[in-house]
């Protein structure tokens, strides 16, 4: 065989072997990439993705989009081939495997997590939006979970309204933890509780005063990780609304929708149009209050809300810097802090008045 031949022969070879080695050798990465956009003022699988009733609403144009990232699943093993594609490809990001499941969270582990912060989100969308308009909503400290295996457990229910520990009212979810380390660990605490069934019946009756309070003394324990006192619960915020806010949207988690949702509610319930038939996109966290937090993957976000056609984005001001380095073209940034700067920025949006927006900038 000529050697001409063979080092070509043997070159190919050494490629196939390459290329395989590559295909076969997995790396500990995951992949994100732009996922779908939805409007929030629109539908999804048939159904509206906001749907208000007991209130009045009024016509809606444009979009509200909110956006989303795809990313591989937890047991997704990336070739090496796919790490080195992924890198090189503009609109995808390769992180390490950790960074989207930490602590060898399953997939399963990690989409209950997602479906939970969804649910957080959905429902401070609905209180921070009802506040921007100035509509009262009742919110109340309950049990949010109990532990098993704690002191709580048969004592204490999720749902239970938590009116005062040791005498001392409740008014904020903290103030139960604060409550209980004033103790050392063995010692009582008494609840002052509405049972779940009670408070959940005089809802129903058009929130009447509950009856049924009763004391609760439960026992101390020591915390597995230092010397506090617990019970073994977890509290949190329940609301009551004065009119039924359905939001629907499946395969979605996280809590990265909840200003696009709360938006969303507010064109609804607001006479004038919000957007005055803009296409905007956005995306942050939103809590009861309505402050914006900034969320991952924004480059990812960026990219598929462009991609959709939308002309401006809502970015959380975390998010800023980030968002500023490397903005799609056509795409406006608009800086963010609290629901009510989205909705003046919305407002100058609508007129076309678009020179002082609030706007990005890099680092």
């Amino acid at each position: 065989m000529p050697r001409r031949t063979a080092t070509m022969l043997a070159s190919t070879l050494v490629f196939i072997a390459l290329l395989c080695a590559g295909v076969f050798f997995k790396v500990p990465y995951a992949e994100m990439s732009p996922g779908p956009t939805v409007n929030t003022l629109g539908s999804a699988d048939g159904e509206p993705v906001l749907k208000i009733s007991g209130r009045k609403t009024f016509p809606t144009s444009g979009h509200l989009n909110m956006t989303t990232v795809r990313v591989t699943g937890a047991d997704y093993e990336m070739s090496l081939v796919e790490a080195l594609y992924g890198w090189l490809a503009h609109d995808n990001v390769v992180v390490p495997h950790d960074t989207l499941y930490p602590d060898g969270k399953t997939e399963e582990q990690s989409t209950q997590e997602n479906a939970e912060e969804f649910s957080q989100s959905q429902e401070s969308a609905k209180v921070a939006a009802l506040r921007e308009l100035k509509i009262p909503v009742t919110s109340r400290v309950v049990v949010s979970t109990v532990v098993k295996g704690s002191p709580s457990e048969g004592r204490l229910h999720a749902g239970d309204v938590i009116r005062a520990v040791d005498g001392t009212e409740i008014k904020e979810p903290g103030d139960v933890a604060e409550q209980v380390v004033k103790h050392k660990p063995g010692e009582d605490v008494v609840f002052t509780v509405v049972p779940a069934k009670a408070a959940a019946a005089a809802e129903k009756a058009g929130n009447k005063e509950p009856q049924g309070t009763r004391k609760v003394t439960i026992t101390t324990v020591r915390a597995q990780d230092d010397n506090r006192a617990i019970v073994g619960i977890q509290a949190g915020t329940d609301h009551t609304f004065p009119f039924t806010i359905d939001i629907h949207l499946a395969d979605v988690g996280g809590p990265s929708a909840g200003l696009m949702f709360a938006l969303g509610i507010v064109d609804k319930l607001t006479e004038e149009d919000l957007t005055g038939g803009r296409f905007v996109a956005g995306t942050g966290t939103i809590d009861d209050e309505g402050k914006v937090g900034p969320i991952g993957g924004i480059d990812m976000k960026l990219v598929g809300a462009r991609k959709a056609g939308a002309q401006f984005f809502m970015t959380p001001a975390d998010n800023c810097a980030s968002a500023a380095s490397d903005t799609p073209d056509g795409l406006t940034l608009v800086k963010v802090d609290t629901i009510a700067d989205a909705t003046k920025s919305l407002a100058k949006i609508r007129s076309g008045d678009t020179e002082d927006l609030p706007s990005c900038t890099k680092g």
